[in-house]
């Protein structure tokens, strides 16, 4: 799973442009387990009982053992057991354990759920740091953040790596197709050109049948372009997801420990390891970070927030909340900043289009109307364990709870928006057709931060953010305070 030459292996292939060659990187691999005499994978089921007992040792409060924190520590270790059998069951084509392995998965996300929209009623916070130093602890993420990406550079692709890509290139080449074409709903809602990108199976239960064939690493060298892109992408989205993690600690909650428990806690989680080169996982989750880091700029905070609308659909869920947010101060900014940025997304998939039917099918599939009836679904769906149709009340059910938060909490603050974003972002995973439970890092972030996070009541947006731009409704709500 991690490599201890993988940064070495790193700077080698940097210094000679070659990151993307498949075959030269498995020589690059034989070499250095010459040089580490016998070393070795760590395996998967291995890493997730290492990486439980460390989650343990570092984060568990023995002192006060039946403490929130400790009960979301066992809650996040829950999460690995599902996504291992899940992979075991595709490994060995077994539908039922791989059934079995989604239905952990929901069952354990229900439960977070509930965890998270009880948060905003928690309002004593202890503060209850790591049982490790600031020093520790950082050194601890740097190293977990340097061999996960160079897992990323190092990793074989296989044909399933590129099964994606290799469809999505087919679709952009069907530029002409009709406007009832399905094709795009074979991948799941979001920007088009973003599934042009392979997947990067940087931990698999067997990793010795996973070698390439030569027809296939002649494939790949053709996409060398688009497997430099997608791990550059996946390295730099990590990057910003620590970086916007521990910045929200120092800027935000006060407390830059904080910050640095929770971005080391992501970087060893089981699932980051598993996921580490998917960027349709760690893309979303790095802008919904951000997008709280710049909360105190609406109109960057909007712009980043319709970006994410814009790769992946479903953050179109959190607009309520935002707004409700942003309601007394900041709505105008927050409003133009993310149509601005999905009125430009828009705008860039007409340069990918060649006719007007292929450019409305690329706007379908960018506004998830392809999810509404997709097509070769994966997943807990696509068992038939409970008829597709009831994805539908399953949606109806998302919107719902998506507009109910405007209204509710009636006070919003940082805290209550980080946590009810967290469990809107994890409601669509039962809703998403494709693999539905999976992608954690939509919500995992934030849930590591609201379980952080210290008392934040004082963060609304009338306390913190500057004047608007408009000073006669600036003058109207300070009336409205004062005959308050």
């Amino acid at each position: 799973m991690l490599y201890s030459g993988g940064i070495l292996q790193y700077l080698a292939l940097h210094a000679v442009g070659i990151l993307s060659s498949a075959r030269l990187s498995a020589t690059a691999r034989k070499r250095m387990s010459d040089i580490l005499f016998q070393y070795h994978k760590v395996n998967p089921t291995t890493w997730v009982y290492l990486s439980s007992l460390m989650t343990i040792g570092l984060y568990f409060k023995f002192s006060r053992v039946w403490s929130v924190r400790n009960v979301d520590l066992i809650g996040l270790i829950l999460l690995a057991p599902g996504l291992l059998v899940v992979e075991y069951g595709l490994v060995k084509e077994n539908q039922n354990i791989e059934q079995l392995g989604y239905v952990w998965l929901f069952v354990t996300s229900g439960i977070f759920m509930i965890r998270l929209l009880l948060d905003p009623m928690m309002v004593r916070r202890p503060l209850l740091e790591p049982n490790l130093s600031v020093g520790g602890m950082t050194f601890l993420g740097i190293s977990l953040l340097l061999f996960l990406m160079a897992n990323v550079v190092n990793s074989k692709l296989t044909s399933d790596d590129l099964a994606g890509a290799k469809g999505a290139e087919l679709v952009q080449e069907r530029k002409s197709s009709a406007p009832d074409d399905k094709s795009l709903a074979t991948h799941g809602p979001g920007y088009p050109l973003l599934h042009l990108l392979p997947s990067i199976s940087t931990q698999m239960l067997f990793i010795e049948d996973a070698a390439l064939q030569t027809p296939q690493e002649k494939d790949l060298r053709r996409d060398v372009v688009r497997m430099a892109t997608a791990r550059t992408m996946a390295i730099l989205s990590h990057l910003a997801v620590v970086i916007g993690m521990v910045l929200i600690g120092y800027r935000h909650f006060d407390n830059i420990r904080a910050g640095i428990a929770a971005a080391t806690l992501y970087l060893l989680l089981h699932y980051t390891a598993q996921f580490t080169g998917r960027v349709d996982h760690v893309l979303p989750a790095a802008l919904l970070v951000w997008a709280v880091e710049a909360y105190r700029r609406p109109l960057v905070s909007g712009m980043l927030m319709g970006l994410a609308i814009g790769v992946i659909y479903y953050p179109v869920f959190l607009l309520p909340l935002w707004l409700g947010f942003y309601w007394q101060r900041g709505l105008l900014r927050f409003s133009l900043g993310v149509i601005t940025t999905l009125a430009l997304l828009v705008a860039s998939l007409a340069f990918t289009s060649d006719s007007m039917a292929g450019f409305w099918s690329q706007v379908q599939q960018m506004f998830g109307w392809t999810s509404l009836s997709p097509q070769n679904m994966e997943g807990f769906w696509s068992f038939k364990i409970i008829d597709d149709v009831y994805r539908y009340p399953v949606l109806v059910a998302i919107l719902a709870f998506g507009f109910s938060l405007a209204l509710w909490p009636a006070q919003k603050n940082l805290g209550t928006l980080m946590s009810c974003s967290a469990a809107v972002m994890l409601a669509t995973q039962f809703w998403h057709p494709h693999g539905g439970g999976l992608y954690m890092a939509w919500y995992l972030p934030l849930v590591l931060l609201t379980i952080f996070r210290p008392n934040l009541e004082d963060r609304v947006a009338l306390s913190v953010l500057g004047e608007g731009w408009f000073p006669k409704r600036r003058a109207n709500l300070a009336g409205a305070e004062q005959a308050a």
